[in-house]
């Protein structure tokens, strides 16, 4: 995978107290593009960080459908991949240039 695709794949961070929450079990949350694959993801995340990938899942999660003064609008739709490092390794976004 050639570095430019590892950042295309990857978006960012996803940060909520459920991420928090799942943190302690050794996973990390990132918004994903919305044609990234688990292989790319884990391969991502592997080079990107430098730590070993155990297994990855993906979500999607619909845009809500919300009523506004001017009628109907929708949020943005957003791919999640659930990241489960290996025991003992994580990643702090603080330290990462």
């Amino acid at each position: 995978m050639n570095q430019e695709r590892i950042y295309k794949v990857l978006l960012g961070p996803h940060v909520s107290e459920k991420t928090s929450l799942v943190a302690e079990q050794d996973q990390v949350v990132f918004r994903v593009a919305p044609d990234a694959t688990k292989p790319e993801v884990k391969k991502a995340v592997e080079q990107l960080f430098n730590v070993t990938v155990v297994g990855v899942q993906i979500l999607n999660r619909k845009g809500k459908l919300k009523r506004t003064i001017h009628g109907y609008g929708k949020r943005d739709s957003m791919r999640k991949a659930y990241v489960r490092l290996a025991e003992g390794q994580e990643i702090d976004f603080m330290d990462v240039e």
